[in-house]
């Protein structure tokens, strides 16, 4: 018997509102479900203190704490240079943001001293293969951080930003000796700017967020079918006609590069080619495989997909040398401008269409013995990496140009799975992986938290990689050295720069992780805990991330009372996938993303908190705390639809959540009569149950309003639950 269940009922919706609010952004897990809202007190873990991610390579407990107060400073010895006075007045100011600690330009006092010792300067360009290691000891009469170069003490800086937290008497550092050094070179996030153009400030801002997480290369995909992005001089009609006015000037570009540099974190472009290039043709057709006049993609439905016309597909053409000429011309202009030795030439999702309705190239492939549209491709990427590496750089290409004919010195990214990484290797090529770090399609952190780029998956039939292809179950010490690292990859389809951030972080962290730190970390319930609080030193950066804007759902709302709103945005998620056309809300560039399904977060704490809490409920394992707990939850969503609905009908956006709102009810119904079932307050048989299950079915599906019913997974668990 549970005599909390009348009294759940009694929770208001302000109240309730109010503590969802709060599981919106992965906070710390004792602000979830505060005592004095519900009728419980629910039993929560421990604090973590501190909670450092990426985890390092070693860290030793010591004894004692070091006192931060006012009187704090940095004092840098050995190597000096720019870069690192400004590292250590940017870890001044994020000290004084993260702690409220105004600390004093001339300390004096007591004083708490980070000591900064560097041995030497870094490469002027930043390289591959530089050292990022670090020791950073601390105890109770300061810190010391030694690092060969100014990379490691960038490293450093992060771990020892994350080790400050408060005891009774304020802000210590606990102390330790940390002893990192990352796994693999390459821990990088690609931002496309295409689809949705990101102004500077957005920019500037993963940046600040990648050091934080000591990530260090920004990919930044520059051109595609839905715009060009740079300015040229040597082409200005690139930007001038294939972007809509929105481009990043020359004099960003070096912007970027330095505030990158300063950052520890190379800046690699990519000019998508020769497919994804229709933004090109706009200015010069010439460069296509079929005539002109051709038009920056500002929409794309299915229909483009099933039934794409040739010409609007968009190829360059690879028969024809003045498309080299200007190529050659076009590498010129921008390998001047970014100084990374890497430079990304695209690669992927050329179909050949276009090639294939174009009668010139298609003798142009008889005459040179080319059989089929992949080997004309490779034709293509050889004759571009030869340009590219006159320009004194490496091409690197996604998976779509490893052929047997690719050459070497291509490096392979792989959207596609780790097999062709593994193909890659034993081919004697390097390659980067960001197959399952795609974070556009609002999968959860877990899930990239798991993928390895070492660690091939079981084979999955419908993975078009590698067929007829063997690859090595196993690679050899130095083939595991070809695979560079990672990237996570922010496609910005359903991107704009207001929802940027929101999305990017803090499930990126995860994948920071996985890319620094030792392989045996798999721990996802400690990775949440720690995500949690790189979630808040994220927001106190300014980082805005993983919760709900309230602007946003304000304006969807056209009110500022949305407190029932909140209490179901806190159980929906964004679609995963590329399913979102499904809802009837295919890509346009030019429609505002404003839908509460762009405001929430890609991954709900609420959500999975009460996931975790049906599973324990339905295998047995919960305490009575976790039954009230599960209780409490249900009832909330059951009476809210019917304290939502009077606002739902006021604006286009709130009208098409009538449907999630009266799901998500009737799903906290089922789920309470599961639980009365479980609890031995109801009765129940095989009949009902089946017909409950069909009932949950119906709410696992899209609707319209591009919303998942996350309820409905653990609800189901409960139905299915024995007495």
């Amino acid at each position: 018997m549970f005599p909390w269940k009348s009294c759940c009922r009694s929770l208001t919706a302000p109240v309730a509102a109010t503590l969802l609010w709060m599981t919106l952004s992965p906070a710390a897990e004792s602000q979830r479900v505060p005592a004095a809202t519900l009728p419980f007190a629910p039993v929560l873990p421990q604090s973590v203190a501190p909670a450092l991610m990426p985890l390092p390579a070693s860290v030793e407990r010591g004894t004692g704490t070091m006192r931060l107060d006012q009187n704090f400073k940095i004092v840098l010895e050995g190597y000096r240079e720019a870069r690192l006075d400004r590292a250590a007045a940017r870890l001044q100011e994020r000290i004084e943001r993260a702690t409220g600690i105004i600390l004093l330009p001339q300390a004096t006092g007591a004083q708490s001293t980070l000591t900064v010792r560097t041995t030497r300067a870094s490469k002027p360009v930043q390289a591959l293969d530089e050292d990022e290691s670090y020791t950073l000891e601390v105890t109770s009469a300061g810190a010391t951080l030694t690092a060969p170069n100014p990379l490691g003490v960038l490293r450093g800086m992060q771990t020892f930003l994350q080790l400050i937290h408060q005891d009774t008497q304020g802000f210590v550092l606990d102390a330790i000796t940390v002893r990192d050094k990352p796994r693999f070179a390459w821990r990088g996030l690609m931002l496309d700017s295409s689809r949705h153009f990101q102004p500077m400030p957005q920019v500037l801002q993963q940046l600040d967020a990648m050091e934080m997480v000591k990530l260090n290369v920004f990919h930044w995909h520059l051109s595609d079918d839905q715009g060009f992005r740079v300015e040229s001089h040597r082409y200005p009609k690139l930007q001038a006609q294939g972007s809509d006015g929105r481009f990043y000037t020359q004099e960003d570009i070096r912007k970027v590069v330095a505030y990158a540099r300063d950052r520890g974190i190379r800046v690699i472009p990519e000019f998508d080619m020769p497919g994804h290039a229709r933004s090109w043709f706009v200015g010069y057709p010439e460069l296509a495989a079929l005539p002109g006049p051709y038009n920056i993609v500002h929409h794309e439905t299915v229909d483009d997909f099933e039934h794409p016309d040739p010409k609007q597909d968009g190829a360059m053409d690879p028969t024809k040398e003045q498309v080299y000429r200007f190529l050659d011309g076009f590498l010129g202009e921008m390998t001047a401008l970014f100084p990374d030795q890497y430079f990304h030439i695209g690669g992927d999702e050329c179909d050949g269409k276009q090639w294939d309705a174009t009668p010139h190239v298609q003798d142009f492939m008889k005459a040179h013995g080319i059989k089929d549209d992949p080997a004309l491709q490779a034709y293509f990427t050889g004759r571009l990496q030869k340009l590219v590496t006159r320009h004194h750089k490496i091409a690197i290409g996604w998976d779509e140009v490893l052929q047997p004919d690719t050459p070497k010195d291509v490096v392979i990214q792989s959207w596609r799975g780790q097999r062709s990484l593994f193909q890659a290797a034993s081919r004697g090529n390097r390659s980067i992986l960001s197959a399952g770090y795609y974070i556009d399609l609002n999968q959860p952190a877990s899930q990239h938290y798991l993928v390895d780029p070492l660690v091939l998956p079981p084979f999955n039939p419908n993975d078009p990689t590698g067929k007829g292809v063997e690859v090595p179950t196993h690679l050899t010490p130095e083939q595991e050295a070809s695979i560079l690292g990672g990237e996570a990859t922010e496609w910005t389809e359903y991107i704009t720069p207001e929802i940027l951030s929101n999305r990017v972080w803090p499930r990126t962290a995860a994948i920071a992780e996985r890319l620094w730190s030792p392989q045996s970390n798999r721990d996802v319930a400690d990775m949440y805990t720690r995500l949690g609080w790189v979630a808040h030193e994220l927001r106190m950066q300014g980082i805005e991330n993983g919760g709900l804007l309230q602007g946003m759902t304000e304006r969807l709302a056209g009110t500022t009372g949305i407190d029932h709103l909140m209490v179901l945005a806190a159980m929906v998620q964004p679609p995963v996938d590329y399913t979102r056309e499904v809802a009837g809300q295919a890509y346009d560039q030019l429609r505002p993303l404003t839908h509460l399904a762009d405001s929430i977060p890609a991954e709900s704490d609420t959500a999975r908190h009460f996931a975790e809490l049906a599973h324990a409920v339905a295998t047995g394992t919960a305490t009575a705390a976790q039954h009230v707990e599960a209780r409490a939850w249900l009832t909330l969503w059951a009476d809210n639809d019917a304290a939502l609905a009077p606002m739902l009908d006021r604006t286009a956006l709130t009208i098409e959540l009538q449907e999630p709102s009266r799901n998500l009810a009737r799903t906290a119904i089922i789920g309470l009569q599961a639980l009365d079932r479980i609890e031995g307050h109801g009765k129940g048989n095989s009949e009902n149950t089946a017909k409950q299950q069909q009932e949950l079915e119906t709410f696992d599906k899209l609707t319209p309003a591009a919303l998942r019913n996350m309820a409905v997974a653990p609800v189901k668990e409960l139905v299915a639950a024995k007495p």
